[in-house]
């Protein structure tokens, strides 16, 4: 494990070598960080994680994104995974898989309240859609090992909610 400072991520580009396969969950929120700190983190810290990546011998990223991610979209949080996912795409990697949970059910040590409520409400609607508006934070890492676990003859694939709970239980 290494220890990389952001603000000057070229000057940890020897984490990001020699490696096969790249996996990234890295985000934050607009509360947290603000509009401006949510870009830098969720767009322009993966974009660069991913050059470096590439640069140090990766052949395939694993990159979480969202449901919806839409680099039109008029919300920017759906806007700025739309681009990150792009700019992933656009730096050349043998293979590329982008998944885009829904809302992730986890536990956090933050107070969120809102998510909070959001999630007991779709825990419940899990009981009779389980795939349709969550994912359990464990389904989704096992199905980015599954990923890379399985051949493909894609070279970006990207998986949406259903997939991902399906891969997720392989």
């Amino acid at each position: 494990q290494a220890v990389v400072d952001f603000e000057r991520l070229n000057e940890h580009a020897a984490a990001f070598q020699g490696h096969d396969v790249g996996f990234c969950c890295l985000g934050t929120t607009r509360a947290k960080a603000g509009a401006d700190g949510f870009v830098r983190v969720d767009r322009d810290y993966v974009a660069q994680a991913a050059e470096l990546a590439r640069a140090g011998g990766c052949k395939h990223f694993v990159l979480q994104s969202s449901r919806g991610a839409n680099p039109r979209s008029a919300f920017l949080y759906l806007r700025v995974k739309g681009e990150v996912e792009n700019l992933v795409r656009a730096v050349g990697f043998e293979r590329c898989t982008i998944l885009r949970p829904a809302v992730l059910l986890c536990k956090r040590q933050e107070s969120r309240p809102a998510e909070w409520i959001a999630q007991q409400f779709l825990g419940l609607v899990a009981l009779v859609f389980p795939t349709a508006y969550s994912v359990p934070v464990e389904a989704v890492a096992r199905a980015m090992v599954a990923s890379v676990l399985q051949p493909s003859e894609e070279k970006v694939e990207v998986l949406e909610n259903a997939a991902i709970h399906k891969l997720g239980k392989a």
